[in-house]
């Protein structure tokens, strides 16, 4: 059986000096605001697997109004999502994630990202691809305002379900 699941998350910048993206910490002239440490790349994950799943979303599992999650580390998030993957026989058999946003360049990121997903998800880094772009300097993305993240997971498990 397969399952896919669509994922997006968006946050707004503000002050600090680095922003992180699928775990890495990359510097920039902003930081990003958040009730965690604003990773929208793994947020998007996280909901891209637990839409997979059929569990809701990001929200539902981690609320931003719990202390728990304040300031938390994404991959500690993504961590859990992929324990509820095991606990129902599923693996991830490839991710697709888009980046939205005018500034900093991921390019000289982009393989950290991979190695890194890669190994939160249990995959070999060929079954990730992550892209970047910009919205030609339109929106809140392209004003500089905030960053954005899409996702699509397939999840596959060799379990017949009737």
């Amino acid at each position: 059986m397969m399952r896919i699941g669509h994922g997006f998350d968006a946050h707004r910048f503000g002050e600090g000096d680095q922003i992180v993206i699928g775990g890495v910490r990359i510097p920039h002239t902003q930081g990003i605001l958040a009730h965690s440490d604003g990773d929208v790349l793994i947020h998007a994950i996280c909901d891209a697997l637990l839409g997979a799943l059929g569990l809701g979303d990001i929200g539902r599992h981690f609320p931003d109004t719990h202390d728990a999650f304040k300031n938390i580390d994404s991959t500690l998030l993504l961590n859990q999502v992929m324990q509820k993957i095991s606990d129902r026989n599923f693996q991830v058999a490839n991710l697709d994630a888009t980046v939205i946003l005018q500034a900093p360049k991921l390019a000289p990121h982009m393989e950290a990202m991979r190695q890194k997903l890669a190994d939160l998800l249990l995959v070999n880094p060929e079954q990730v691809n992550i892209k970047a772009t910009t919205t030609e300097k339109m929106g809140y993305t392209g004003r500089g305002e905030g960053i954005a993240a899409h996702a699509v997971a397939l999840l596959f498990t060799n379990q017949q379900r009737y």
